[in-house]
């Protein structure tokens, strides 16, 4: 009886194993170093992603002293917009097309706590790798860690190749 249970268990497991989902290992480029997988904001995440972020800036905020950000509708619109026009621009940079500043979008969206700084980029990264990203750069860092600012506005335009121009603005 014993010799039949165990051979039934090494079969079984056998057949298990051979159900198990194997994954190709991912591919590498010519330096050796993994190909990157574009991410993809589904409407799940565009949820998320605020959120997310504010909690991560507000956590390293917290650990110099600095005071908590509140998610700003209006800087998010503006930072929403931005990121949109960079992409029809195909350039990251901090002027609209239109010639606008920051401080210009962040008014016509109704802020009007003066924009204190903007941080942005292009990328096929998501949110956490875009913030460690300007947590490396001492401007970009100081943009996120300005003791004096009060407000965040956080947006992101994902073009269909998968390619994200995110926009992060700040204001007191």
């Amino acid at each position: 009886m014993s010799f039949k249970i165990t051979a039934l268990a090494l079969v079984s497991a056998m057949a298990l194993s051979a159900c198990a989902v194997r994954t190709a290992p991912p591919p590498v480029a010519a330096d050796g170093q993994a190909i990157p997988v574009a991410y993809t904001i589904d409407a799940a995440e565009s949820q998320q992603i605020p959120v997310r972020m504010l909690g991560q800036i507000n956590t390293l905020r917290a650990n110099v002293g600095a005071a908590p950000l509140n998610l700003s509708p209006q800087l998010s619109a503006a930072a929403v917009a931005h990121s949109r026009d960079m992409a029809a621009q195909n350039r990251a940079w901090h002027w609209g097309s239109d010639g606008s500043s920051p401080a210009d979008r962040a008014q016509r969206q109704g802020y009007y706590g003066g924009v204190l700084g903007e941080n942005i980029s292009e990328s096929y990264e998501n949110d956490i790798q875009t913030l460690s990203a300007w947590m490396q750069a001492r401007d970009t860092r100081d943009v996120v860690m300005d003791p004096s600012a009060r407000d965040l506005g956080f947006g992101w335009y994902q073009e269909p190749s998968k390619k994200i121009w995110w926009t992060l603005v700040t204001g007191g």
